[in-house]
């Protein structure tokens, strides 16, 4: 039997379950309207359903009584019939089954038409036909796909052919429309008729596919908030919406895993906007059946359609962002109150809440996408390949060699997006609402750092969602991971002494004076850093000279808390630290070598690795740059809020800089001692005044006179001269795209512009391609062009849309 066919005959065992056939003297066991009939709810009606029609059930004819005539209806629909063969047998038809207030031809919903349906029923008092449309239509992928679409924006060429076509439209042609109706009404699917003109013009199916841009869909989405608004507020028409989900997402599921659904119809994410939109998803009639199904239909996506889905979800409000959130948080709440977790049933195996917890995924990257996003400004990454050998290490032979050589792992979605959650400095709802403390609770960490480790299909890690965990339960995966680390070390050292007789060495030991701590420690972990990194892998263990104290985790403790008092003690001089925002900061004055600094780095990272909670707070801009963002301006907010501010008035001054500040570029500064110090932020900095031109200090006229010139070029060439009067014209913002064009990167070099060395080599005649650089080399390869206006277009839009490298 047809697929079609199959679902209609569910249909009819539905209703014959939920509504009857109308006959109080019924005596079909399986009917509402036998008297001895016991009513169920209707989730219990769908599946029973699904039993009688595999059973082949009797099914009953409906009742007159359920039929309900309405003669003016009738008469109504007459109107305007065609006196042909087909037209007389569609009326027949109808009138032998009543009115067609079963909307049985309507196969995907428009906004007016909801409006249309909802009307009727209002006057008739009788939602029925209503409740029963949306069922069909929101229990079918295809209905539901086809529904609530945008209009189609026609071009002037498709408007002039439309109307010659409208020109030329004749009678037969509505005789034909109205013929293929009838023989659509004869078919025993309704979900395979086509939209009749109750329904509208065809252009809302297929015919009506538009071209849509990577982030755009077809789907209207303020049309489907309206229609929700409108409908939610009737607890039966609510009914059948979760009823319909039930029914729908199964399919859908099967769709996306067996049938690669969306890659021939991308539209088919329309789907999930809608159903998403439906402000009640997080009620409790939903947890149990409807949004559990959903979400493991949704978790399906492929990685494109996600990336699809958040982007167009980062458009949406905050408030918007967090009712998905909430929606998908509740369920995981629900599961996780519902059941007994612990380590033989492990919350890892909950089908619905690993399902909940990806879509949730998918809500946090649309928060962070939507908030403010800084996505330049990162550190060179070091290209260098890894040299490659030939000859198998210990670690590899012992299979402990690294999964990821070059650092964390990437979750697929920040590639597929192009964004990292450390460029968003701040998302549209905070990162705080994500954390769900009732999954914490009952998280059995030590398996799920497995699971993330061990990279299995079938066995799911919440470290691969790190949002929802808080601090307490990535801090015990992090313990999990450097414990491993520490013995994967000592058992190399064991099979290292045993191989090659070194003495065995399995632990870093320190032994360290009291009254001589940082200079014993650094200068031992000095000599560790140079001669063998590797040991410093491994479990600390330290000793104070005299004492008898052996360490089992408390003297390592003591010994980084001893250090830290003293190496962040200002009257040392390496840090500074603000009364106002508790935070330390470099001292910019101190006497320490830069070596010294990388010494107080490993004993930080040594006292994290071995699990010892430092009270060191540093503004977050040191975090940043330890993921791999540069500083820039806006970190000042945070590290120094109160030069932030004044360099932010000066920069937003809209009177005389000059006049009114009559400041220069030299600051001032104390040393150790107190003693105040000047510094020219710029060559001769205390004899420049600082203007409202030169107050970003992109001081391009010096920048002009330290440039050199190759290849036939020369300080008085036309094209030169045409070159500096274009760069002096451009905008602060233009002249930032330029220096990232030329040096990759738009901060100018302490000392100013001036101390920049950049060459202008000619690169061939005059030509159609775009000016290229070395930024490696601060070269900038400029062809011959014709004339002033060519060189300005060329070189605006070399710095506009230049990404990446190699191009022409």
């Amino acid at each position: 039997m047809k697929r079609a066919a199959a679902k209609h005959l569910i249909e009819r065992y539905y209703h014959q379950l939920t509504e009857g056939c109308g006959n109080e003297a019924c005596t079909n066991e399986f009917c509402a309207s036998c008297p001895t009939f016991l009513r169920m709810d209707n989730n219990a009606a769908a599946i029973k359903a699904l039993e009688l029609y595999k059973i082949n059930a009797k099914l009953c004819d409906p009742h007159p009584s359920k039929k309900g005539t309405s003669s003016a209806y009738l008469e109504n629909n007459s109107k305007g019939a065609h006196n042909n063969s087909c037209t007389d047998r569609k009326m027949n038809k109808k009138e032998m089954q009543g009115p067609r207030d079963d909307f049985k031809d309507v196969t995907f919903l428009t906004e007016e038409k909801v409006y249309e349906i909802l009307e009727l029923c209002g006057e008739k008092e009788d939602y029925s036909p209503l409740i029963r449309v949306i069922g069909r239509v929101f229990s079918s992928a295809e209905a539901l796909v086809q529904s609530f679409r945008k209009a189609k924006q026609h071009t002037k060429e498709e408007l002039k052919s439309l109307q010659g076509k409208d020109e030329d439209k004749d009678e037969d042609e509505k005789e034909k429309a109205a013929c293929s109706s009838a023989m659509e009404e004869d078919s025993v699917a309704p979900s395979s008729s086509s939209s009749s003109s109750r329904v509208g013009d065809n252009t809302q199916g297929d015919n009506n596919l538009q071209k849509l841009g990577p982030d755009e869909v077809s789907v209207d989405i303020d049309a489907v908030r309206r229609v929700y608004n409108r409908l939610l507020s009737n607890e039966k028409i609510e009914t059948a919406f979760l009823n319909a989900l039930v029914y729908l997402s199964p399919n859908v599921e099967c769709d996306l895993t067996y049938h690669n659904v969306y890659s021939r119809d991308p539209n088919y994410l329309n789907l999930f906007i809608i159903v998403m939109e439906n402000g009640n998803l997080h009620s409790p009639e939903y947890l149990e059946m409807a949004l559990p199904l959903f979400c493991k239909a949704m978790s399906k996506l492929p990685l494109a359609a996600q990336a699809k889905l958040i982007r167009l979800w980062s458009r949406y409000s905050a408030d918007q962002i967090r009712r998905m959130m909430e929606t998908f948080q509740q369920l995981i709440t629900y599961k996780v109150i519902s059941n007994e977790f612990n380590s033989r049933n492990l919350v890892n195996d909950d089908d619905a809440i690993v399902a909940a917890s990806k879509c949730l995924k998918m809500v946090y990257y649309a928060n962070v996408v939507g908030g403010d996003v800084d996505t330049d400004h990162n550190e060179e990454e070091d290209e260098e390949p890894i040299p490659e050998s030939s000859e198998l290490t210990l670690q590899e032979l012992l299979g402990e060699e690294r999964r990821n050589k070059k650092g964390p792992r990437v979750d697929p979605l920040e590639t597929e997006l192009g964004v990292k959650t450390i460029d968003c400095r701040k998302p549209l709802i905070p990162f705080e609402e994500f954390i769900n403390e009732p999954l914490n609770d009952v998280l059995e960490m030590d398996k799920d750092y497995t699971f993330f480790k061990v990279e299995t299909e079938n066995k799911f890690s919440f470290m691969t969602c790190p949002f929802i965990l808080n601090a307490v339960t990535k801090n015990l995966g992090l313990y999990y991971d450097n414990r491993i680390r520490m013995y994967s070390e000592r058992r190399i050292t064991v099979l290292y002494s045993l191989v090659q007789g070194q003495q065995l060495n399995p632990y870093l030991r320190l032994k360290v004076r009291r009254d001589h701590i940082i200079d014993d420690a650094l200068v031992r972990l000095e000599m560790i850093a140079m001669e063998n990194p590797a040991d410093l892998k491994k479990q600390l263990y330290v000793e104070f000279e005299g004492e008898q104290g052996v360490d089992e985790g408390g003297v390592s403790k003591e010994f980084f808390q001893l250090v830290v008092e003293e190496i962040f003690n200002p009257d040392i001089g390496m840090f500074t630290y603000d009364e106002s925002t508790k935070l330390f900061w470099f001292n910019p004055s101190s006497f320490e070598t830069e070596g010294q600094f990388t010494l107080i780095g490993i004993v930080l990272g040594l006292a994290i690795y071995n699990n010892c909670i430092l009270d060191v707070h540093f503004p977050m801009v040191v975090y940043r740059k330890l993921m791999g963002k540069k500083g820039t301006f806006r970190d000042l907010a945070d590290s120094h809020p109160v030069l932030y501010q004044s360099l932010r008035d000066l920069l937003q001054y809209e009177g005389s800089v000059e006049d009114d500040m009559m400041i220069t570029f030299q600051i001032s500064h104390t040393d150790l001692f107190g003693n105040p110090m000047m510094h020219d932020l710029k060559e001769n900095g205390d004899k420049i005044p600082i203007t409202n031109e030169n107050r970003k200090n992109l001081d391009f006229q010096a920048l002009e006179e330290t440039t050199e010139y190759d290849g036939g070029y020369t300080r008085d060439s036309l094209i030169i001269r045409e070159f500096w009067e274009i760069v002096h014209s451009f905008t602060d913002e233009q002249k930032r795209l330029f220096l990232q064009f030329t040096t990759g990167t738009d901060r100018a070099p302490v000392g100013g512009l001036g101390k920049l060395k950049m060459i202008i080599a000619k690169n061939g005649p005059d030509t159609e391609r775009l000016p290229t650089s070395h930024t490696c080399f601060n070269v900038l390869l400029l062809p011959e062009y014709s004339s002033k206006e060519k060189l300005k277009e060329r070189l605006l839009k070399a710095i506009t849309y230049a990404k990446g490298f190699g191009m022409l």
